[in-house]
Parts: C-alpha cells; structure tokens; sequence
C-alpha cells in the first residue's frame, strides 16, 4: 500500500515524512514485528551512542490507523562524492561506534539485508540500512535487531559473527565503489 508522503518500504513496514525532521514507520495490522520492541531497542542503543537513528516517540495516526514509530528524519548523501581518505575516516568511526554498541550488548543483524523468502519480493540493496549524513554513518531500521539481554550469550555471539563478516564486506562495499 501506498501512504501519502511515503520515503520508502520494506517487508512489512513503510516509512512516511511527518515533517521536515521527522519520520515514522509505520505498522499496521500484523506487520510481524513489534512497535514497542523496536522503540526499546533504538533507545538502548541511544544512549550508547548516536549511530542509530534517534527515537523520537510512539504515535497513532488516526488518519491511516496506523501506529507510528517515529524517528529522526536523517537525509543521506551519496558517499561516491567524497575522497576515499574522508570515506576512511567515516569508516574507522563507524567501526568503533559499532564495537560500542556491541560491547553494550547490542547487535544490529542487517547490516546487509538478505532476501527473506515468503517475506518480501523486495530485494533490499547491500547495505542499505547504512546511510551516510552529515554526521558521519548511520544505521536504520533495527527491526530485526538484537539485545543481548534479550537472546542470552550464544545467540548474540552468533549474530555477532555475523554482523562482523556484514563489516568487512561493507568496507570493501563503501571504499571500492
């Protein structure tokens, strides 16, 4: 479905601009993902640092009947215009920002979307949940996000292996092209 002032949408969930510095994602019926889960995990992962978009607040649009996660609007800038060296710079603070969020227990999972089969046919680009901003990378939707707390030691150690070969791949993806 299309919703008016749509930025984009994903397997289960679109984003709409409610204002020039605010976003919502949206959920309707069953989205297969948890609105009050996902506000946790971005304010956990607030107050470690800024990499993640910046919770804002819960709503409910009575116009769409929708509840609304909204967020930060965060307007990216294509990386390709910048000198590798700078995209280095973002790179290495990217990766200690991540670290952080980490060692805090938290783990993002979707650094790289994969096709979901049944999920979606949309097929994500590689990396497109990384956006570059004017301070520095971003990271969004943490839909399918994890907090150690949450899953125990094995399970986050899983996604976090993952989540670390994601990070190379990202930086031959964000310096080579």
């Amino acid at each position: 479905m299309k919703y008016p002032r749509q930025l984009s949408a994903g397997a289960n969930n679109a984003v709409i601009a409610v204002s020039k510095t605010e976003v919502a994602k949206l959920f309707t019926g069953d989205t297969r993902s948890d609105i009050g889960s996902e506000a946790e995990k971005i304010k956990f992962a607030n107050t470690i640092n800024d990499l993640v978009v910046r919770f804002i607040r819960l709503d409910y649009s009575e116009e769409l009947q929708a509840e609304m996660l909204v967020m930060e609007r965060i307007r990216p800038f294509d990386y390709r215009a910048y000198e590798i060296e700078r995209r280095e710079l973002w790179y290495d603070v990217f990766v200690d920002e991540l670290t952080a969020l980490h060692q805090a227990g938290f783990v993002h999972r979707d650094l790289k979307p994969r096709r979901r089969p049944g999920l979606s046919d949309l097929g994500g680009l590689a990396f497109d949940n990384i956006l570059l901003t004017e301070h520095g990378l971003r990271l969004i939707d943490v839909g399918i996000s994890a907090l150690k707390w949450q899953v125990g030691e094995r399970i986050f150690a899983r996604y976090l292996d993952v989540e670390q070969t994601e990070l190379v791949q990202f930086r031959d993806y964000f310096l080579n092209r």
